[in-house]
């Protein structure tokens, strides 16, 4: 099977991810930064399910899970230009899958600095290293926040993006055009994943689900910003990372019908892709809230407040592409992956 380097794999796609593809029995090594965006001992606590230890961490030392043989995980900057590199000349995946990033969107207001260390200079190194050290495959996250602006619906892959408005979209973008770059010049096969407001088991804390659960549950009010008039395409996260899965082992071919006078941004003549990986359903924020309140049996204070710079009012996944070429779509229903959610977190924090 092939040997996979799964970056952010202390996060909570990453998490999922690499439980799913020990479980296929792919030789997977994880790497994680393991920084102090949202509490740490999360992150722990999902390294320890998958069998690594805090104690054992020593920075830039690879420690093998004590659950799964056919795992590892190292601690590291993808900044470490020089240690990302001779984990690759010494472990030569087969494919990468880059989850690592500095996440959200408003925290991109505030600290532009760590985006462009982490999403654009990580990036450029993963792409360096993955020149030195060739590898079959490397799948990338990218987002849904790139659409930015525009407003015609569903959001589809070969739709302009030229309009983003955070830090962290315009970081994505980057990515999917570095990518481009690095497939067109040297040949790497690479996949950029456009994700839709993932949720689930294990989220992070800074995102809607958990603060709204959270707040709920201590009778505190829950800002719901624009008014509630926002609509997001709520994508469960087992279905993320089953997407996934079904790309890691089939890398993308150049377009061989591809347009250089009509060019679709989707692919290219180079072995360049990109997916939305959405629910393609898009749930009313109230609707959402009503889920949560339902399954938590408590209602909700509200906090109306206007919308918030860097946010969009609507989002909505075409995932045409992603089910003519792996035969795939989302499918959770909102409830259930609210419920699984609020099973989790009542587990996880003894409520």
């Amino acid at each position: 099977m092939s040997k996979i380097l799964v970056t952010g794999t202390a996060g909570f796609i990453g998490f999922h991810l690499s439980n799913l593809l020990i479980s296929k029995g792919y030789d997977v090594t994880g790497l994680d930064e393991i920084n102090d965006y949202y509490d740490i001992n999360l992150k722990y606590s999902r390294l320890k399910e998958a069998g690594i230890q805090k104690e054992q961490l020593v920075y830039n030392k690879p420690v093998s899970s004590i659950k799964h043989k056919n795992y590892e995980f190292v601690q590291l900057k993808l900044e470490d230009k020089d240690a990302l590199n001779a984990l690759f000349k010494d472990r030569k995946f087969d494919v990468v899958v880059n989850l690592a990033a500095q996440a959200g969107v408003r925290y991109s207001l505030t600290n532009p600095d760590v985006y462009i260390n982490s999403n654009i200079t990580g990036f450029l190194n993963i792409l360096e290293a993955c020149r030195a050290h060739p590898v079959k495959n490397l799948l990338y996250a990218s987002s849904s926040s790139v659409y930015g602006i525009n407003k015609q619906m569903p959001f589809s892959v070969s739709s302009n993006v030229d309009h983003p408005v955070s830090l962290y979209a315009a970081s994505k973008k980057s990515n999917e055009l570095m990518a481009h770059t690095y497939s067109h010049l040297f040949n790497i096969p690479t996949i950029g994943l456009r994700f839709f407001t993932v949720y689930g088991p294990w989220g992070r804390p800074d995102m809607a689900l958990f603060i709204f659960a959270k707040a709920i549950l201590e009778g505190k009010p829950i800002q719901v910003f624009n008014h509630g008039n926002m609509e997001r395409d709520f994508t469960y996260v087992d279905d993320i990372v089953q997407g996934i899965s079904r790309m890691v082992d089939k890398p993308p071919l150049p377009e061989q019908t591809w347009d250089p006078k009509n060019p679709d941004p989707s692919c290219s003549s180079a072995p360049y892709r990109l997916y939305n990986i959405g629910n393609s359903s898009p749930v009313k924020l109230m609707d959402f809230i009503h889920s949560i309140e339902k399954e938590l049996g408590k209602k909700a204070i509200l906090d109306l407040q206007p919308i918030q710079p860097g946010d969009v009012e609507k989002t909505w996944a075409d995932v045409s592409a992603l089910i003519n070429d792996y035969d795939y779509k989302p499918s959770t229903s909102l409830d259930e992956g609210i419920s699984s959610f609020i099973s989790w977190f009542r587990s996880y924090y003894s409520i």
